[in-house]
């Protein structure tokens, strides 16, 4: 695999006395379409610090005897079976308390930056916040101090501000980086799950902040690359690939974002072959020049986050888009060459009705009549609370009342000759439980890697500890109850999120 990798900075291959590994819970050609995964391996590879080698689950041939530090990125709620998994595969201990002679592990990424409780007995330590500069101060202080015990070492990185040491538990800060750099694949590979496809990052952080949404919130402030440094990625990734993927939670939202569109427009217009995607647009985003460029850089359809159908759900969730934005959006996706569009919901939402769901079909019967020959197709995901959000307070609706939404909309969209696709709801359950989780949950995550990590697995090994798991996934909390998590400081702060949680409950009353 290496010899189909191309470097686009300069690729340090060190004889430094401290190895890194980076861990990915997946396979390689995931990994390669990682963006943050990559990026953390670039800045400690191009420094003078360490060796960093990249582990993936399907990694052949490594060695782990001279391991120093052993980081993962933990990106989503079911990532702890595949992170066991590698552990096992090296031999080593899933517990810190057995890992004597084995090195310092640690985790980083989005869902340990809401909420490490459930895995805090399995990780000597997490990163919590950005991790282009945390992740350097923590190798480079392992790696000055490896002589000493591993104690030693821990206490001094639960002084850095960000890192998070179970074993010297106290408030931690998430550190929130300034992007006065623009973040982009450093290293292309043709086996790559997107080949040979550069991204780059727009912006980090949504100031929408719509009330279930995590990447918004964990994310807050919303942070914009500067436009200089995106033309200077962007010019890379035309001259090494010509496949460049604009990323971000809202990347329309970049003072710049139609300058880029338009230089993107004129390199293809005077003959430059090149492929370009975005992430995903904002439905009040939508415009003529901003389709074109799609269009004329081959991307024949595009994705709209429309969370809910009614305007009065839209409103509970912050999303603040009018039917007639969404009617707007589709007729100039349709008319200046986009094949097709995907729309996103959710169900299950706080304050959800069949109204609502009646809403959705209506509107999908009108877009579809009012746009003959146009691919019209749904995405809907059950809600889960996220630690964080203003939402974090309430409790999923039981599983067979959603499972009995969706199976209402499906029917009913596919009368109208529109497919419709859903998350699993028995697993957005347990991804649920594992959100809401705290170290009351330690043995409970173990025993369900043992029991092979399907759906019967989380069953059992709830039944086996006696947990209660509705209690996380369906419970509704009040707001003075003490939360896992609470322990992290985060901006814009608890009392914050209550108060919008408050104010967007009342938009329920919205006719």
């Amino acid at each position: 695999m290496k010899n189909k990798e191309v470097f686009l900075y300069k690729h340090s291959i060190n004889n430094a006395d401290f190895t890194v590994w980076l861990g990915f819970p997946g396979n390689y050609a995931f990994s390669m379409s990682s963006l943050g995964y990559l990026w953390l391996f670039k800045k400690i590879d191009e420094s003078d610090i360490a060796n960093a080698e990249r582990i993936c689950s399907d990694t052949v041939g490594a060695n782990p005897c001279d391991v120093n530090l052993f980081g993962f990125s933990f990106s989503f709620d079911m990532d702890f079976l595949t992170i066991f998994s590698m552990l096992e595969k090296y031999n080593i201990p899933l517990r810190a308390k057995d890992r004597k002679g084995f090195p310092l592990i640690f985790a980083g990424g989005p869902v340990v930056n809401a909420n490490p409780e459930p895995y805090k007995v399995f990780f000597d330590f997490f990163l919590i916040g950005d991790g282009e500069d945390l992740n350097i101060k923590a190798v480079n202080l392992c790696r000055e101090n490896k002589d000493k015990s591993k104690d030693e070492i821990l206490r001094m990185l639960s002084q850095i501000e960000g890192i998070y040491v179970p074993k010297y538990p106290h408030k931690v800060k998430k550190i929130t980086k300034k992007l006065d750099e623009c973040v982009y694949t450093p290293i292309l590979s043709e086996n790559s799950f997107f080949k040979d496809t550069f991204i780059i990052e727009m912006s980090r952080g949504c100031a929408n902040r719509c009330g279930f949404c995590l990447a918004s919130y964990l994310n807050l402030p919303l942070r914009c690359v500067p436009y200089d440094e995106l033309i200077k990625a962007i010019d890379l990734g035309i001259e090494k690939t010509g496949r460049i993927a604009l990323l971000g939670a809202q990347i329309s939202a970049h003072p710049h974002f139609h300058e880029v569109c338009k230089y993107i427009y004129d390199k293809i217009q005077s003959g430059k072959n090149i492929e370009m995607s975005v992430s995903s647009l904002r439905v009040d985003a939508v415009t003529d020049d901003v389709v074109k460029t799609l269009v004329s850089a081959g991307q024949k359809n595009s994705t709209l986050a429309i969370e809910a159908g009614s305007e009065r759900l839209r409103k509970v969730i912050n999303k603040n888009i009018t039917e007639e934005q969404i009617l707007n959006a589709v007729k100039i996706a349709r008319r200046n060459g986009l094949k097709g569009l995907k729309l996103y919901g959710m169900t299950g939402l706080p304050t959800e009705t069949y109204d609502d769901l009646n809403e959705i079909i209506r509107l999908a019967k009108r877009i579809k009549s009012e746009n003959k020959g146009f691919d019209i197709s749904f995405g809907f995901s059950s809600f889960v609370p996220k630690p964080n959000t203003p939402f974090q307070w309430f409790g999923r609706e039981a599983t067979k009342s959603v499972e009995d939404k969706n199976n209402y909309l499906k029917k009913e969209l596919h009368k109208l000759g529109i497919t419709a696709h859903f998350s699993s709801v028995k697993w957005d359950y347990w991804q649920a439980v594992l959100s809401r989780a705290d170290e009351a949950l330690n043995d409970f995550v173990e025993e369900v890697y043992r029991q092979g990590g399907k759906l019967g697995a989380f069953k059992a090994a709830a039944k086996k500890f006696g947990i209660n798991s509705d209690y996380y996934a369906l419970e509704n909390y009040e707001f003075d109850k003490p939360l896992p998590w609470d322990f992290i400081e985060m901006k814009p702060g608890k009392e914050f999120l209550i108060s919008e949680n408050k104010r967007l409950i009342n938009n329920s009353e919205v006719s």
